[in-house]
């Protein structure tokens, strides 16, 4: 499954900030069922033209937040919690 983010440079939200709003939508809007891989840091980070940086920021947010788990080197997965 590919992930649809979408980075605008323009806007006044920070991109760490883009991507934890859309991947934390997708997945509480069902788009992205409970269970779903997640893209690498690495991974998305080239697929959007972002620093591995801003991508792990906005993982550790979604993270705290409880809609992604990390399994280590498995991976991140969206999280089984409901909203």
């Amino acid at each position: 499954m590919t992930i649809q983010i979408f980075v605008d440079q323009q806007a006044p939200e920070a991109p760490y900030e883009q991507v934890r709003a859309q991947i934390s939508a997708q997945a509480r809007g069902g788009v992205l069922p409970a269970g779903t891989k997640l893209p690498t840091v690495r991974g998305l980070a080239e697929q959007l033209g972002l620093a591995p940086n801003t991508v792990a920021k906005a993982y550790r947010a979604l993270e705290s937040d409880g809609v992604i788990e990390t399994r280590g080197r498995h991976g991140s997965y969206v999280a089984a919690a409901g909203d």
